[in-house]
């Protein structure tokens, strides 16, 4: 979900490249047409955009039944911008995408994961979620939704006994269009980005931070008392 640019995008031609047959969706065809002139034989595409909750299921069904199954559901489909004036269009539409989206497809995964007893539910996160943002906090929200539903889930799956398997991957910089402000440091590519994911699912990772250097971020700010994060 979300290979149009990004990680999405070098993750679905790693994928491909590692012969896995792999269904690509985003809002853009033509980006998605060129994957698949890329790679000959190793997409199935669908193009619809994630905030559309109600056509979310149809589409998911389609693209399963022409796989001829799924074994592994990404979620690398997001979006967010700074918003220092608060202007709300701008905080529904990362709401949209981010929460209700982005729950709509992680329900219909575990659901149907729960039902063939076996799955994986991967999805790209951040680790904006672990502390708000005041340039933009819908995002940083957003964030911090995901890291909690996607642990609701691996409970879930915990309590019923079921092989279903959660990964989180907590992305810090990465070079692509979401990354938007100024202060960046350990910047990753998003094709070093994608083989660290890549590997994270091959091992079936619970949460996974993006290069690994950020779990020393993640570390910090668990630890570090409100009025220092504040601050930072």
């Amino acid at each position: 979900m979300g290979a149009t640019s990004g990680i999405g995008n070098c993750l679905a031609t790693l994928l491909a490249k590692n012969d896995l047959r792999v269904g690509i969706t985003g809002r853009r065809t033509e980006l998605l047409d060129q994957l698949i002139v890329e790679n000959a034989g190793c997409f199935v595409a669908r193009t619809f955009d994630i905030a559309q909750t109600a056509s979310i299921a149809g589409h998911l069904e389609e693209l399963t039944r022409e796989l001829g199954g799924l074994d592994i559901l990404i979620i690398s489909s997001g979006t967010g911008d700074l918003n220092d004036r608060l202007d709300f269009n701008i905080e529904k539409n990362t709401i949209d995408t981010n929460v209700s989206g982005f729950t709509a497809i992680a329900d219909w995964a575990f659901n149907y994961f729960s039902g063939q007893k076996y799955g994986h539910l991967v999805a790209i996160t951040s680790i904006a979620g672990l502390f708000g943002n005041y340039q933009a906090p819908a995002y940083a929200a957003s964030k911090a939704f995901q890291l909690n539903y996607l642990q609701g889930l691996r409970i879930k799956a915990l309590k019923n006994s079921l092989p279903v398997y959660i990964t989180d991957i907590r992305p810090g910089f990465v070079h692509t269009d979401m990354a938007k402000g100024e202060k960046f440091f350990w910047m990753s590519t998003p094709e070093k980005a994608a083989i660290q994911i890549y590997n994270a699912i091959r091992h079936k990772r619970k949460i996974a931070y993006i290069t690994k250097r950020w779990v020393v971020i993640a570390f910090l700010f668990k630890y570090l008392p409100t009025q220092l994060m504040e601050k930072v």
